[in-house]
C-alpha cells in the first residue's frame, strides 16, 4: 500500500484547500493518506514539525509519497533531507525557497534556515519531482519554482492564474496533481 503524506503551510490545516478532497481520491484508490497538523504560525519550527511527523506512527517507505503546499512543500524538502529513504515521488506546490518575493520571507527563513538546502542529498532521497507553480502567485513567487525545478532536475509545471492553489484562488480541488500521483501509484 502506498502511504502519502500532505503537508499544509503557514497559517493552515489539513481540511483547507484540496486537501480533503485529494485524502479522499487517493483513499478510493487504496492509499493510506496522512495530512499532519502542523503549529502555526505560533510555535511553527522546523523541529516542531519534525516531530509532529514523527509521532503520526506512519513509516515512511520507498512505496511513500510526498505531497507539500508552500511552507509545505519547502518542509519536504527538509524531510527528504534527514529521512534515509529513497521515496516513490514528491509534489511539491507553491513552495518557497528564497526567492523574493515571498511574503513570508522572515518568518520562512527563520524555519528553513536561510533557504540553504542539501540538493544533492534530496535528488538522492527521491525517485521523480513534480513541481507545480503559477505566474500570478501573491504569497510565493514564479521564481522560487523555476528555481526549485532547476535544482532538483525536474520539469516546472507551470498553470497559469492559479493564484496560490488555495481555496481563494477556486483550489478546493485538484486535478492535475490527482492525476500526476495517480500515475505514481498505479
Amino acid at each position: 500500500m502506498t502511504n502519502v503524506f500532505i503537508f499544509h503551510g503557514t497559517g493552515g490545516y489539513p481540511e483547507e484547500n484540496w486537501f480533503p478532497w485529494l485524502k479522499r481520491e487517493l483513499e478510493k484508490l487504496g492509499c493510506k493518506v496522512i495530512v499532519p497538523k502542523f503549529p502555526t504560525p505560533e510555535n511553527q519550527s522546523l523541529e516542531n514539525w519534525l516531530e509532529i511527523l514523527n509521532k503520526s506512527g506512519q513509516s515512511m517507505t520507498e512505496d511513500t509519497i510526498l505531497v507539500g503546499h508552500s511552507l509545505g512543500g519547502a518542509f519536504l524538502l527538509r524531510v527528504l533531507e534527514k529521512y534515509s529513504v529513497k521515496f516513490k515521488a514528491a509534489f511539491i506546490v507553491a513552495a518557497p525557497i528564497g526567492a523574493l518575493p515571498i511574503k513570508n520571507y522572515e518568518s520562512d527563513k527563520l524555519f528553513l534556515g536561510n533557504f540553504e538546502f542539501d540538493w544533492k542529498k534530496i535528488k538522492s532521497h527521491c525517485r521523480k519531482f513534480f513541481i507545480y507553480h503559477s505566474d500570478n502567485d501573491p504569497y510565493v513567487s514564479l521564481g522560487n519554482g523555476r528555481e526549485l525545478a532547476r535544482n532538483l532536475g525536474a520539469k516546472l509545471i507551470f498553470i497559469p492564474n492559479a493564484g496560490h492553489f488555495n481555496k481563494s484562488a477556486g483550489y478546493t480541488t485538484f486535478e492535475k496533481l490527482f492525476e500526476d500521483i495517480k500515475k505514481e501509484i498505479q
